[in-house]
């Protein structure tokens, strides 16, 4: 387990450990009445008429004889351990553990710390005629009156959780739960202008909804699995979904983790834990300063977030650039490709448009520069650090190059010196009993260990083929499908239904439609199956989704789920079918193929290509919906790799299926060209296809030719990454007039240098 991983896990561990003492004396009420009173000493706590929820004193385990008081999960379907904590008095408030929690007669909730002799929180409702409280079933902690109006809830000052059912509303905020949550690093923030922002030291904005801007709005979390913004009306202006919504789920909550990322968990009867169902951002690593002053955040092989030093190591552990401003013997400056880098304490970068050379250049004269990073997403920029504490995120789709300024180091050694060889040893005397006896010794051991080999693969094979069966006879919807050869044939009809290159139509005996896909190329058993568990991770609404795979012997087959419609060169080739492909649809189709490819690239846990964009790997569901499937492998010379191409390769890809769809003609290389000759002679309508009825709308054709013409520059450093092309299809990212795409650069190190693409103001 990785370092990340283990603080969080500890840091989780102070929410989760809460003593075995909360349990023992509940007190199922409706109503708590004026007078109510909990203790430490006598372990009693209120529990909703439900019995989901309890609200008492628990203590911290690192902590002896400091106490809060909250409410958590009680459920008997949950386990002790999975009891989850969703709110607590004062947020930080610790007391002693002779303390006890009132409702006092005058209807004020109080925490009294005994030990210190002051209280320690209040709900301040002393004076607002309270007559009774309620834990209710939703974990909503009331004073009402006598009417039972509600006076005070614990809904209106949430912690770091959030109930389905409670809102949080303009300037309110989320915050982290550590050891004193109110100097927490991270929070979430409703604004004036109604977006959700994700922030660290309430400065820093990391993430942000990408809702409408209006006022007076309000984040509301739903029983079926959605985070919503809605207005006065309670109107939905923006909306997010967990991967079960909808479902029948017992218990929800949306929280703020330690490591600043937002999350939405649900219970799972069948593992008896939470999983978490939806996340802000889907790269942990995009998170501001997840690695704080431990280095740069990286994902390791098993997909897990970490964090390297690629600088100086302390004694105590910290990362640091390694550079004083009184370098004795000069200084230097060493890249680092495909990391962003940004300096923390203080975080304020100064950022400025420039080249890739000039962005060295000014770090380099500037002696209080410690890290420049050249970027070019929106426009060519360097952003200049001036601290010692760097930290950043790597990854292979980043575009960003950095700089980091280093002291020279002196000459180690002295080219002149030259080691005398070494004495050679004498000959010795061959001992022919000693070799027999040694080949005898080999021969039997070897032996051994084959038939032991032997032994062990015929059970392994019994047993993988008992997995298969059970796999094919209950697909869980969890995993992936393993399938034998022999199923795969059974579920093809012996491969009669072809529906592409390599590709077959298959029938599961749930009556459910896949596609197989044939790899028909060489790849080792390991690494295939290794590549598959990393693929069928990946859940995107614009991907087709892997659902099981074949791996023996030489076979090697993808299962993918069916997409009724078929793909998208089928539709272009024949003149009936094509008449569906609206302008709207073709627009829709870039923009969902953009975003899907973006997603591979940037926003799974590591980088993934898809290496083989075109027409026919571009799928329409039953609603024209477009969904790219065949991802993840490269087969070169009938060898397949797991992500064997560049981002680049995808992009230029991109760009010329872009110009397909446009254009619907198929030959990529004559229609680059002539494509590219009409648009700079001002007669951008002959290069639309004339089969779309109704012509297309000229602001999104000239925004599609623009970004399509980027995409497939020769020179790849010009090439956009695909978040930018994301964005300039929908319309939130302007985009310059792009050069010719057939021409090679001068100086092919002259990447980035001449502003390209432009942010909307």
């Amino acid at each position: 387990m990785d370092m990340l991983q283990k603080e969080c896990l500890l840091r989780l561990g102070l929410l989760l450990c809460v003593s075995f003492g909360f349990l023992l004396h509940p007190v199922v009420t409706a109503v708590i009445p004026l007078g109510s009173k909990l203790s430490v000493v006598d372990n009693d706590c209120w529990v909703s008429s439900n019995g989901d929820f309890a609200f008492g004193f628990f203590n911290i385990t690192d902590e002896p004889n400091q106490f809060s008081v909250g409410i958590r999960f009680n459920s008997k379907s949950i386990p002790y351990s999975q009891q989850t904590l969703v709110w607590i008095a004062g947020a930080h408030v610790k007391v002693s553990n002779m303390s006890y929690f009132q409702l006092t007669p005058q209807g004020e909730l109080v925490l009294f710390d005994y030990l210190h002799g002051v209280t320690g929180w209040s709900s301040q409702t002393g004076n607002q005629s309270v007559a009774s409280a309620a834990l209710h079933d939703n974990g909503n902690l009331v004073l009402m009156d006598a009417k039972q109006n509600v006076i005070w809830q614990s809904f209106d000052t949430p912690s770091d959780t959030l109930l389905p059912g409670q809102s949080l509303s303009v300037y309110e905020t989320l915050r982290a739960s550590t050891k004193d949550p109110q100097n927490s690093y991270y929070s979430l923030y409703l604004n004036a202008s109604g977006r959700l922002q994700l922030r660290w030291e309430s400065s820093v904005v990391y993430w942000t909804s990408e809702s409408p801007s209006a006022a007076n709005l309000t984040a509301f979390l739903t029983t079926d699995g959605s985070l919503q913004l809605r207005d006065q009306k309670f109107k939905t202006v923006w909306s997010v979904f967990g991967e079960d919504h909808n479902d029948s789920v017992s218990y929800r909550f949306l929280r703020l983790d330690l490591d600043g990322n937002l999350r939405l968990y649900s219970w799972t009867e069948a593992s008896q834990s939470w999983r978490s169902v939806w996340q802000a951002v889907e790269n942990q690593c995009k998170v501001f300063d997840t690695c704080g002053k431990r280095g740069v955040c990286v994902f390791n092989a098993s997909g897990s977030a970490e964090c390297r030093c690629p600088f100086k190591v302390t004694d105590t552990n910290i990362c640091l650039v390694p550079y004083e401003q009184d370098c004795a013997s000069g200084i230097n400056m060493q890249q680092y490709k495909n990391i962003y880098l940004y300096g923390i304490y203080p975080p304020d970068d100064s950022v400025i448009t420039s080249s890739l050379q000039q962005c060295e250049q000014l770090c380099l004269n500037d002696p209080r520069c410690t890290v420049a990073t050249f970027s070019n997403i929106g426009r060519p920029q360097c952003s200049i650090k001036k601290t010692n504490y760097i930290t950043g995120y790597e990854d292979p789709s980043l575009s960003s190059i950095s700089f980091v300024k280093r002291c020279s180091g002196p000459l180690a050694v002295d080219p002149g010196l030259k080691k005398s060889p070494p004495p050679k040893p004498s000959p010795r005397r061959l001992c022919v009993r000693c070799i027999v006896g040694a080949a005898s010794g080999t021969f039997l051991f070897f032996a051994f260990v084959q038939l032991g080999i032997v032994f062990f693969i015929c059970r392994r094979k019994s047993s993988t083929m008992r997995r298969v069966t059970l796999a094919f006879t209950f697909p869980n919807s969890k995993g992936l499908m393993v399938l034998s050869f022999a199923e795969i044939k059974s579920i093809t009809g012996d491969f009669k239904n072809r529906i592409g290159p390599n590709m077959f139509k298959g029938v599961l005996p749930s009556n459910c439609l896949v596609a197989i896909k044939d790899l028909n190329a060489s790849i080792e058993e390991r690494k295939f199956r290794s590549a598959v568990m990393k693929i069928g991770t990946i859940h995107h609404k614009n991907l087709v989704e892997l659902e099981g795979y074949c791996c023996e012997f030489n076979n090697r087959y993808l299962v993918y789920e069916y997409a009724k419609a078929g793909s998208l060169d089928k539709y272009l080739d024949d003149p009936t079918l094509c008449k569906r492909l609206t302008w709207r649809n073709r627009i829709e189709i870039c923009s969902s193929v953009a975003k899907a490819i973006c997603y591979l690239h940037s926003g799974c846990r590591e980088f993934i290509s898809h290496g083989n964009l075109k027409c026919e790997n571009v799928m329409l569901d039953e609603d024209s919906v477009a969904k790219v499937s065949e991802y993840g492998f490269a087969i070169i010379n009938g060898e397949a790799t797991y992500c064997g191409f560049s981002a680049e390769k995808d992009v230029g890809d991109f760009g010329k299926l872009v110009l397909t769809l446009l254009t619907g003609q198929r030959d990529h290389e004559q229609v680059c060209e002539w494509a590219y000759e009409e648009w700079m002679e001002g007669r951008v309508d002959n290069v639309v296809d004339k089969r779309i009825e109704g012509g297309a709308n000229s602001e999104e054709l000239e925004r599609a030719l623009r970004i399509a013409f980027w995409c497939v520059q020769m020179d790849e450093h010009k090439r956009p990454p695909m978040e930018e092309v994301a964005r300039v299809l929908d319309g939130t990212l302007n985009v310059d007039p792009p050069p010719s795409p057939f021409q090679l650069p001068c100086n092919p190190q002259e990447n980035g240098s001449e502003s390209e693409l432009e942010s909307v103001v």
